[in-house]
Formats: structure tokens, C-alpha cells, sequence
């Protein structure tokens, strides 16, 4: 089999159709060859009859090969015609072409066929002979024992081959849109990160430096300040959990994984939310005493702390003044239960299939975010190789989360 090089379209997978291609050569017994704009061959010639297999080894398919030629005289009259060439002949041996479209535009040429239509004579077999340089009886040995195609059944490897090509061009339309939209994406992450983040963290160090260096600002001035920090940092973290929920959704969220212990991972992400907590009086409760720092990890402290702390922040929002919360770390043999549970307003059954999905919001007292930090935790929680749960006995019944990790 000979190939002419050549460098191939920019964008263009041509490697995607010798697969395709060789099975469809190799079902029909005809010769396959794909051309570019330029005439170029990219893929073939596929052969899978004895003639072909040895007009090819007598340099039919050379660089300078009449089936070469000809093959790109019919490619060329297809791009200047912008649809399929008149059936070529070569000798007896019958030449098809197919355009090959993307968004109606022609970016290649696929021509097939070199099979007689009726049974060879030795002298059209000598006079491909002669212009190939082939011993005129062997290549008779070969024809004669092949059976021609007939007009039928050309039609027939036509339509399955265009059935092919519809396919496969349609599959190369899809993965463009989908780049696309990945060119978007990663263009609406680089805007969010930037020209969102960017203001935000001027914002909210200017508030800080009037609310620590500014002496006896009025009562309304410093309540004001107060409620813009606030509103600052749940922007601020609508921003994190977008980021997030982008980079889980296209399988670009990673972690890190270092040895930590669990105990100091729960101590970070409860002092994150004690003032919460205690703004509404709610006991938080931790066993062991130790808060497990003897149980040692390999994870991604960061990440797991996120999860730790989001599971948390969502019991204190969703308990009432007073209430009660309860973090209980249980160790087995190769994995640790970590149980968050509340006493709060519970999830309803037909509610709890949808609790970790993306954007899921319950519809009491949850009047902020976006519905994305569940959909996160247990996202991270799975990278650790653990998983989270939920259960609830329903409406003022707590919620418990129980987040399993391997050891």
C-alpha cells in the first residue's frame, strides 16, 4: 500500500476514516482511496481484492501511478462541480466518487470502486497490463476468478457507503459544536475568574480597611459596611462553587493528596462556621472528643475541609434557633463514617433522589446561593475514592450526611 504524503487539512481527523473505511473495502472488495482540497491523498488506497492487492505492488497507486492520476482528475472534477464526478472507467475497471461535506462546505474526496462491471477479457486484462507493467497472464489469473459488480450493486456499496459518510460527517459537525462550546466555556471560566474575582477582592479589602482603621463611623455607616462584607463574601463564594460545578461537569476538577489528619481537617471547617452556629444558639457536638486525629488520611485537606464545611453550613441554615447538631466520626477497618446530623427542618422523600444534584434548591429559608455546593461535596467526596449519602425521616425530622472515606 503507498501513501503521498502530505501535511492534512488543519482540524480535520482524517486518521478517523481508515477504520471506516478498510471495513467498508474490505465487506465490498472494492478500492478505497481519501483525497483533500489540495488532491492530496490522505487515507489508502484501501484494498482488499487480489487484483487490487496486485496492481498496487506494480505501482498502479505510485506517486506516479495512472491510478494515482486518475484518481485525482476524478477528485478535482468533484471540488469543481461540488458534487459527485461522472463514473471514470479505467481500461473496464469502474471509478466512483462521494464528496465529503462539513456545514455544506466539500473538505475531501473519497474515490472507489476498480472492479469490472462484466466479466474480463484477457485482452482488456493486457491492456492493463501494459500500461501498469504487470505480466498480463497473472494478472488474468486474478481477475477471472472475481466476480464483477454489476450497476445493482454499485448503487447498493454507494448507498451504504454515502450512509457511511453521512455518519461519520455528521459524528465530525457534533465534536466542532462541541469544541465550541468548550472554547466558551473555557472562556466564560477566564472571565469569571478574572473580571468577577478581580473586584470583588478590591471591594472586599476596602471594606476592611474602613471597618479597621476608620475610628467611630456612625452606627448605620458601620451596620452598612457590616452587610456589604457579608454580601461580598457570598458573592465571592457563588463565584468558587460556579467555578466548581464547570470544572466537576467537564471532568476537569482534581485534588491534591498529601497525608493529613482528620481531626485537624474537622477543626478547620467547624471554626468556619462557629460564629454562624452561634448566632443562632445551635450546640454543635463532636465525638470522639478528639475529633479523630489519631485517624490519618491521604487526601486533599483543602478540598475535604470544603466538603465538611458546606455539609455544615447547610445544617446551621437549615436548623432552627437552638437546635442541635451532630458530628460523629466512627472508624473501621479500611474506611471512616463521618455523620453530620441536624435537627432541623429535614427533606421531604420525594425530595431527597434530587438533593446532590446540580442547581438544587429547597425551597424553605434557602433564599441564597446556587443550589451547586451538595453537587460539589459529593463530587469531591467520590475523588477521594469515599462517597456521601443522605437520609432524612422527613419534615422536622433533621438531615443526617454521612460522608464515607477509605482509610
Amino acid at each position: 500500500m503507498i501513501n503521498i504524503a502530505a501535511p492534512g487539512d488543519a482540524g480535520i481527523d482524517w486518521d478517523a476514516w481508515v477504520t471506516p473505511l478498510t471495513q467498508f473495502s474490505q465487506a465490498t472488495g472494492l478500492a478505497v482511496a481519501l483525497y483533500d482540497v489540495r488532491g492530496w491523498r490522505q487515507v489508502g488506497p484501501l484494498l482488499s481484492s487480489p487484483t487490487a492487492t496486485l496492481l498496487a505492488k506494480h505501482g498502479l497507486w505510485g506517486e506516479d501511478g495512472p491510478g494515482t492520476a486518475l484518481e485525482r482528475r476524478v477528485a478535482a472534477s468533484v471540488l469543481a462541480h461540488d458534487g459527485p464526478a461522472a463514473e471514470q472507467a479505467f481500461h473496464g475497471m469502474r471509478i466512483c466518487s462521494m464528496p465529503l461535506t462539513q456545514s455544506g462546505d466539500i473538505y475531501g474526496v473519497l474515490v472507489y470502486g476498480w472492479r469490472f462491471r462484466d466479466f474480463s477479457s484477457p485482452m482488456a486484462c493486457d491492456q492493463i497490463a501494459a500500461a501498469v507493467g504487470v505480466p498480463g497472464h497473472l494478472l488474468w489469473g486474478e481477475v477471472r476468478l472475481e466476480t464483477p459488480v454489476s450497476d445493482t450493486r454499485m448503487a447498493t456499496y454507494s448507498a451504504l457507503l454515502q450512509t457511511l459518510v453521512g455518519a461519520i460527517d455528521r459524528q465530525r459537525e457534533n465534536i466542532e459544536e462541541l469544541n465550541k462550546v468548550n472554547r466558551a466555556r473555557d472562556l466564560f471560566l477566564a472571565t469569571v475568574s478574572h473580571e468577577m474575582r478581580t473586584p470583588l477582592s478590591a471591594l472586599s479589602m476596602r471594606i476592611e480597611v474602613l471597618l479597621k482603621t476608620v475610628r467611630d463611623l456612625p452606627v448605620a455607616v458601620e451596620s452598612g459596611l457590616m452587610a456589604m462584607r457579608l454580601h461580598v463574601r457570598q458573592e465571592a463564594g457563588m463565584i468558587d462553587d460556579l467555578i466548581d460545578a464547570a470544572r466537576t461537569l467537564t471532568g476537569q476538577m482534581s485534588i491534591t493528596r498529601t497525608p493529613l489528619s482528620l481531626g485537624q481537617v474537622l477543626r478547620d471547617a467547624i471554626s468556619t462556621v462557629e460564629v454562624n452556629a452561634h448566632d443562632k444558639n445551635i450546640l454543635m457536638r463532636v465525638t470522639p472528643v478528639d475529633y479523630g486525629d489519631r485517624i490519618a488520611l491521604n487526601g486533599d485537606g483543602k478540598r475535604l475541609q470544603q466538603v465538611i464545611w458546606n455539609l455544615l453550613f447547610n445544617a446551621i441554615k437549615f436548623t432552627p434557633q437552638g437546635g442541635t447538631i451532630r458530628v460523629a466520626i466512627n472508624e473501621g477497618a479500611e474506611q471512616v463514617e463521618i455523620d453530620i446530623a441536624d435537627s432541623g427542618q429535614g427533606i421531604a422523600p420525594e425530595d431527597l433522589p434530587h438533593v446532590f444534584g446540580a442547581f438544587t434548591l429547597q425551597t424553605h429559608h434557602n433564599a441564597s446561593g446556587l443550589g451547586l455546593g451538595l453537587y460539589i461535596a459529593r463530587h469531591l467526596v467520590e475523588l477521594h475514592g469515599g462517597s456521601l449519602r443522605v437520609a432524612s425521616a422527613g419534615k422536622d425530622h433533621g438531615t443526617t450526611f454521612t460522608i464515607r472515606l477509605p482509610l
